[in-house]
């Protein structure tokens, strides 16, 4: 029974990875962004859970509850990985206005987390893995209380939460970080180009496939997925409930990045 994750004495993938020249990149993205058309799409889908929220306000609940999972659960989603997108300053050549893009975005959702998701958010790209700075990395004990309940949470997880899963879920240990190439990436801001977007957090969801087709030699040797769904399962036939929490890559900081960081 696993008790422990993966672990890596290397520094953090994208260090050696993040050479534009090597993928033929401009080394300045900025002709890639901002997104012109973020500020209209994320306020179409907060207008729009609002207007179901005021309809359904004398529905029963077996309505409101099967809305909300065929329905605003998409919404809710789609609006949580546009605060994803903003949370590198993407709508905006200003980062405030993206700040104060991501709070209204925030409104449907219900709990407050926009403003410190950007926080832990750029310390997991600054310190992807890294034992207690990567927030996105449970601790052990973390994993352990997730282990204790996985079989009730896999039962209620979303076919989009599956993108949790495939990003840094360790399928393959020589492989750190995977792709989605799926069509549900025209509705996650393209966050299924996981790879890309590593490597250049200054290049828009909706710009994220150019990256991949000046540069398909980069990513043709790189193990992707096609479904999340499928991955969800993968996740629990693969590795069995015992292993599942613990299928992710760590690293104590080094000098190295710590210096970087400065």
């Amino acid at each position: 029974m696993a008790t422990d994750f993966f672990w890596s004495y290397t520094d953090e993938p994208r260090s050696y990875n993040r050479k534009p020249n090597s993928l033929s990149v401009p080394s300045n993205p900025k002709p890639f962004w901002p997104d012109p058309f973020a500020f209209l799409k994320i306020s179409m889908v907060v207008l729009l859970q609002l207007w179901t929220a005021t309809f359904l306000h004398d529905a029963s609940w077996l309505k409101i509850l099967m809305v909300a999972l065929l329905f605003g659960s998409f919404l809710n989603h789609n609006l949580f990985l546009a605060i994803h997108e903003l949370s590198h300053n993407l709508a905006f050549s200003t980062p405030v206005y993206n700040r104060w893009l991501g709070i209204f975005a925030n409104l449907p959702i219900g709990v407050p987390m926009s403003v410190t998701f950007q926080k832990y958010h750029l310390e997991h790209h600054r310190f992807q893995g890294v034992d207690g700075m990567d927030m996105d990395v449970p601790s052990l004990a973390e994993a352990h209380v997730v282990k204790m309940n996985l079989k009730i949470n896999m039962g209620r997880m979303h076919p989009m939460a599956g993108h949790f899963i495939s990003e840094h879920y360790v399928f393959n240990p020589e492989q750190e970080t995977y792709s989605y190439y799926g069509p549900l990436n025209l509705m996650t801001w393209s966050v299924g180009y996981h790879m890309s977007t590593m490597i250049f957090r200054g290049i828009p969801g909706s710009k994220l496939f150019k990256v991949k087709e000046i540069a398909p030699e980069y990513y043709e040797n790189l193990e992707s997925y096609k479904s999340w769904s499928q991955v969800i399962y993968m996740y629990v036939m693969e590795f069995g409930l015992h292993r599942a929490t613990f299928s992710r890559m760590k690293r104590k900081l080094s000098t190295k990045t710590d210096k970087k960081s400065e």
